[in-house]
């Protein structure tokens, strides 16, 4: 009978035992799957900030590049007053009349100014495509290979972006 109570007893605790190892066992899988889930939810997370971050930028690029359309319509309006200078004949240059349209000129590029327009100084530059568009490739004599000896037209950034590249005449190669 000892020995029955002795086997009892062992098989109890083997039972124990095999109870305990396989709650263990569950315990490491459900840690296992804890830390998952915590990882997915700290991804998740991370991933949502990054949208709100790019939201935030794309809001912020959309307001102060959305009045572009309508910037670059008016490139086209202060070409058309310098040409019209430009066809000024010279005893009327000094006229008050001219001397009004020049100031409203003025005033223009002090709007698109505040606004973040800005001229492309390409004069006498090396040509750039990424400012700079070529109408014309000639021989220059005194002037470098790929130099800008004329400007065509105006370029304009806008902030850091080209609103509209100059168009421009380059010193080709002898």
């Amino acid at each position: 009978m000892a020995q029955e109570q002795g086997n009892g007893v062992e098989q109890e605790l083997q039972e124990q035992a095999e109870s305990t190892a396989a709650l263990e066992t569950k315990l490491t899988e459900e840690k296992k799957r804890a830390d998952e889930y915590l990882d997915n939810w700290r991804r998740t997370a991370a991933e949502f900030q990054n949208f709100k971050r790019r939201a935030e930028k794309d809001k912020a690029d959309y307001a102060q590049y959305a009045n572009q359309r309508l910037l670059k319509r008016l490139l086209d309006v202060l070409d058309s007053f310098d040409a019209g200078f430009k066809a000024i004949p010279e005893q009327f240059k000094n006229e008050p009349w001219v001397e009004g349209m020049r100031a409203v000129e003025r005033q223009m590029l002090q709007i698109l100014e505040q606004e973040g327009v800005t001229p492309i100084d390409a004069q006498g530059k090396d040509f750039d495509p990424n400012f700079h568009e070529a109408l014309f490739y000639e021989p220059s004599p005194g002037a470098s290979d790929g130099q800008i000896v004329g400007e065509m037209q105006r370029g304009y950034m806008l902030h850091d972006r080209v609103l509209r590249p100059s168009r421009v005449k380059v010193a080709k190669g002898e």
